[in-house]
């Protein structure tokens, strides 16, 4: 059964591709899903883990050298260290944030849940998250893998992305929309 559902066509979707399909025919797909959940809060949190993969200036060898030294550090599974190795020897470093995007859509088809990506201006407490999550399913009519993200510049609300459907109710949309009504 093919899950992909287009996700290939992009250079970060192939990569996420690999590394989920050699997670699932190695039964390693918990543990790789738990690493590069580590990894994407490193990347929200640490300027500096942003920079080494980001940076044009950090060579791939130095960089190969540093993300293996920081996956080691996290006690990543040897699965994604490698795939951390691959992507350092390629010069896709810059690709970490949109891989884990991938491979976590590809993990939910998996699950048989679809992905709703929902932004907050604030960290959202596992209670609100469960009520997202029942909202959702509700709505859908199927289980519901939640991606969270935050944007202190929504000011307020949420904006929830369903593959092509979106549903803003952040106060800085309502803001702009009654400040476009205002103009006339």
């Amino acid at each position: 059964m093919d899950i992909s559902g287009g996700i290939q066509a992009s250079l970060s979707g192939r990569y996420a591709l690999a590394l989920f399909e050699l997670a699932r025919n190695e039964k390693k797909l918990g543990p790789v899903s738990a690493s590069l959940a580590a990894l994407k809060a490193a990347l929200a949190e640490s300027a500096d883990f942003r920079t080494l993969t980001s940076s044009p200036l950090i060579g791939r060898a130095e960089g190969g050298k540093a993300v293996l030294a920081t996956a080691a550090a996290m006690k990543l599974d040897p699965l994604t260290s490698n795939f951390l190795g691959v992507l350092a020897r390629n010069g896709r470093l810059g690709q970490l944030g949109a891989v884990i995007r991938a491979f976590n859509t590809l993990a939910a088809r998996h699950r048989g849940e679809i992905t709703a990506e929902v932004t907050s201006a604030r960290p959202l407490d596992d209670g609100q998250v469960d009520a997202i999550k029942d909202n959702l399913k509700t709505r859908f009519g199927t289980d519901i893998a939640v991606d969270l993200n935050v944007d202190p510049a929504i000011l307020g609300g949420l904006v929830v992305k369903v593959g092509s459907r979106m549903i803003d109710g952040s106060i800085r949309t309502k803001l702009n929309t009654l400040a476009q009504a205002m103009k006339g």
